[in-house]
């Protein structure tokens, strides 16, 4: 990877090798407790914790901090940093450890470590693992996006035509388990003629899916926070992607005084 590292340095001012041992070492910390009993959390808002999240998180505190300690951080498992305090931020991590907490109480496999460069309210770098089958997304604003399996060469990914010129149409969703928002979506693509396809993920692995060609959309009508999006959001618009605000068209702002994101459109 040694000459897409270049382009990411050059055009971020960032080393992207330290963001890639981060986001292992933390994976290594998840599997460890993965594999065993562990106790479970929950926060005020009713969400659960596990000592997982927080080995995680402590691991990319420690990388993050020595690598770029000039960069401020927001993560979902550090003290909330207050609005005024962040406002005029025009750089900093967002990070998730454990993007899949249920899925990771569940033993599916199916949860990621997130970590994210904002610039200016938008995603330019994002690192997504999955440690359950060691593999590895990267995107760069400018640069392209990755994927990484099993600790081998990077493959460049992309995500390929818009679903509007095709006949048949993957979705990511649950087909047993649509919501209203997505059931109306998903009846609009066959009211124009096209057969719809489901696949499902969890956690930002929905993102990945669209920005490796896997699937062609992913319509996202519930709640998420911005270190649930901020990663896989880098990843997927470097593929050649947009992740759209489903009522404005315009894409999702970053560093909001609510970290919560609207509904959201990933094509």
């Amino acid at each position: 990877m040694l000459i897409e590292n270049q382009v990411i340095e050059s055009a971020h001012g960032v080393a992207i090798e330290p963001l890639l041992k981060a986001a292992r070492a933390a994976g290594e910390e998840i599997l460890e407790i993965y594999a065993r009993d562990f106790e479970i959390e929950y926060k005020g808002d009713h969400s659960p914790l596990t000592e997982a999240d927080k080995a995680a998180n402590d691991v990319i505190m420690v990388f993050l901090r020595s690598a770029h300690a000039e960069i401020p951080i927001i993560s979902e498992e550090n003290k909330e940093v207050p609005y005024e305090e962040r406002k005029n931020w025009t750089r900093f991590w967002l990070v998730d450890p454990l993007d899949g907490t249920k899925e990771f109480i569940k033993k599916n496999g199916e949860f990621t470590v997130n970590i994210a460069l904002v610039e200016n309210g938008r995603p330019v770098i994002g690192v997504v693992y999955r440690p359950v089958t060691d593999t590895m997304y990267l995107g760069a604003e400018g640069a392209g996006a990755w994927r990484i399996s099993g600790g081998g060469d990077a493959e460049e990914i992309s995500g390929g035509p818009h679903y509007s010129g095709k006949d048949a149409v993957q979705v990511v969703a649950s087909r047993s388990h649509l919501t209203p928002e997505v059931e109306a979506f998903v009846a609009e693509l066959r009211a124009q003629g096209k057969q719809v396809d489901f696949l499902s993920a969890g956690s930002s692995l929905k993102l990945c899916l669209v920005a490796e060609g896997a699937a062609d959309v992913y319509p996202r009508f519930g709640p998420t926070m911005e270190w649930d999006t901020g990663a896989a959001h880098a990843v997927a618009t470097a593929a050649g992607k947009e992740v759209l605000n489903a009522e404005t068209r315009e894409p999702l702002d970053y560093n909001k005084e609510n970290l919560l994101n609207p509904f959201f459109i990933v094509e």
